[in-house]
């Protein structure tokens, strides 16, 4: 089965969410009316509401770091990340966790990068040199 997911949650200001998910991660917009917008956020379905953005606290534990939760993200093949994460260093975004390689040669092996958007919503994005490795254990 393939599916794509759904994602809603709120931020303060249309235009900032347009500027920053629309130029600066190069999120396709969609839909909109004067209360929300949709972005393709790399082929998944993200739906910006005018609210109250989602409360976090830093209590994920992530190696020696700890990230907001909850948090949401994506998993990039590598080379995507890459291209990525040069992107959001070129536009001058603020890393919670920068972008770094973790578990080498462990099953698992990733690179990883973690930021917020303008409203802290958290985003967490991991990249992979095969998608078939997310899930190995050992």
């Amino acid at each position: 089965m393939q599916a794509l997911f759904h994602l809603a949650f709120n931020v303060t200001d249309l235009d900032t969410a347009r500027r920053f998910y629309g130029g600066t991660l190069g999120c396709v917009e969609g839909r909109s009316t004067d209360t929300w917008v949709d972005f393709s956020f790399f082929q998944h379905q993200l739906s910006l509401h005018l609210g109250e953005p989602f409360k976090t606290a830093n209590t994920g534990h992530v190696g020696e770091h700890l990230v907001p939760m909850p948090h949401f993200g994506l998993i990039l093949a590598l080379d995507d990340w890459q291209a990525l994460s040069q992107r959001l260093t070129q536009a001058g975004v603020s890393f919670v966790i920068p972008p770094s390689h973790r578990f080498a040669g462990q099953p698992g092996e990733q690179w990883t990068m973690f930021f917020l958007d303008p409203f802290g919503n958290p985003i967490e994005v991991k990249g992979f040199r095969s998608l078939e490795t997310v899930f190995k254990a050992a």
